[in-house]
């Protein structure tokens, strides 16, 4: 799938376990012909981690994407009106973040560059990966699902057993369920 030419805004959010799925997806992006620039939560830019250290995380995702990373708000307000990206893409996307979201906080540099993307009637996709979507999030998760330009990677409970109302999307979706929201279409079934 070609992606040549289209400017993704890729936020990283605190799911730090999932951090490699989710730059392995970066690269594939890149590989497509897309241009990305990272853009981190403060808890994606600070928080040393048993999955890398936030110094660590913050260059591998540079490296990937060719680009430094939006990590304060100052730098993440222009977002929308210059028209930075074709598409914003939150990939992990905690339950903290989808909250934010859903209830209009736009208190870091994730939530206030989508909510700068919005300002251009331009479409968010959440790669999301929590440990209570089934439970608390669960709100959030359809306050989203109901709110125009939001669209979602497919999801599925990654382990029913010990945690069953944890939900992680299927990150080797993320470049069909991105080529989808360009078009404004949510990737089926969103529930694998």
């Amino acid at each position: 799938m070609s992606l040549n030419g289209i400017k993704i805004g890729f936020a990283v959010s605190g799911s730090f376990c999932t951090f490699k799925r989710a730059f392995e997806q970066a690269e594939i992006l890149v590989n497509a012909g897309a241009s990305l620039t990272p853009i981190l939560s403060f808890n994606a830019a600070n928080i040393d981690t048993r999955f890398g250290t936030a110094k660590e995380n913050t260059e591998k995702i540079e490296s990937i994407c060719g680009a430094r990373a939006i990590k304060t708000l100052e730098q993440a307000e222009p977002i929308g009106p210059k028209k930075m990206f074709d598409i914003f893409l939150i990939c992990p996307c905690t339950s903290t973040t989808m909250g934010k979201l859903a209830n209009a906080i736009y208190d870091t540099p994730v939530t206030l560059g989508a909510k700068s993307h919005l300002r251009s009637r331009k479409n968010v996709l959440i790669a999301a990966s929590t440990n209570d979507a089934l439970s608390a999030g669960a709100k959030n998760i359809g306050a989203l699902l109901n709110t125009k330009y939001y669209f979602f990677v497919p999801l599925a409970q990654d382990d029913a057993v010990n945690k069953p109302a944890s939900l992680s999307c299927d990150f080797s979706k993320v470049p069909e369920a991105v080529r989808a929201a360009l078009d404004n279409v949510q990737l089926q079934p969103i529930l694998l």
